[in-house]
């Protein structure tokens, strides 16, 4: 299993980093146009008048994630130093995922509250094609705009996105609804709101999804117990996981 080195910077702010200044480029150039538009115009009249002014923008500096997301781009839930390390791959639009969170999700989150386990979720985003609005991204980037606000919430935020997984082949869920269920679960700051319609996420979840399937990662759900593909029928097993975990922990 992968572990977060103290010493580098937070995935999720670099991700941030990365989108802010996308954002703050497309900014400078925008203005550099106007600038050149208003200098064409007004040349010989503003000749010595600076065109400097009002070409800049700030960005606002969101906080980390405080260590709840690993270098590796999985949401960690629990004791780091747990003796079992549970690595759960999972896409949001995963028919089998949702199976898989319903007999098993109690299971990892009474495990990692019980300091038995320590969980950490590896959402992807493969299965865009499955829905005309590329929920599986949206939803992916709900997962870590959640995540860096409160991961004490986040499994039960993940229990119920997958409840109200959409059917495959449907426009999936609009971000409005993703920022109900995130309200509903008790995430009820306006940043998290504004992190699932901005999606600053996206390019930091498309580089995820390339690395864990170019790891090895063959289908979703992929369970590993301390670094070992889980191929029993305890993933779909109602409670399964919980003696596989048990017996990790002797």
């Amino acid at each position: 299993m992968t572990t977060v080195s103290t010493g580098k910077q937070n995935p999720l702010a670099a991700a941030e980093a990365a989108d802010k200044r996308r954002k703050l480029a497309i900014q400078i150039g925008v203005a550099a146009v106007l600038v050149a538009l208003i200098a064409a115009i007004g040349i010989g009249i503003a000749m010595n008048r600076s065109d400097t002014e009002g070409t800049t923008s700030s960005v606002a500096q969101l906080p980390a994630t405080g260590g709840s997301v690993t270098e590796t781009g999985t949401v960690r839930i629990g004791n780091p130093d747990a003796k079992v390390k549970v690595r759960v791959v999972a896409d949001l639009q995963c028919p089998a995922c949702q199976q898989f969170e319903a007999a098993n999700g109690e299971a990892l989150a009474k495990a990692a509250a019980d300091g038995t386990a320590v969980v950490e979720y590896q959402i992807i985003s493969f299965l865009d094609r499955a829905s005309s609005t590329q929920y599986s991204s949206r939803a992916a980037n709900a997962s870590f705009c959640v995540a860096k606000s409160d991961p004490s919430l986040y499994q039960t935020w993940l229990q119920t996105m997958f409840a109200k997984q959409p059917a495959e082949g449907t426009a999936g869920l609009s971000n409005e609804q993703l920022i109900q269920i995130a309200t509903d679960v008790g995430y009820t700051d306006p940043a998290v709101a504004t992190c699932i319609d901005d999606k600053p996420y996206n390019d930091y979840i498309t580089q995820v999804t390339q690395q864990t399937l170019s790891s090895g990662v063959k289908s979703t759900p992929s369970v590993f117990i301390n670094g070992e593909l889980n191929q029993s029928d305890a993933i779909f097993t109602e409670n399964g996981l919980a003696s596989v975990i048990a017996d990790a922990a002797k």
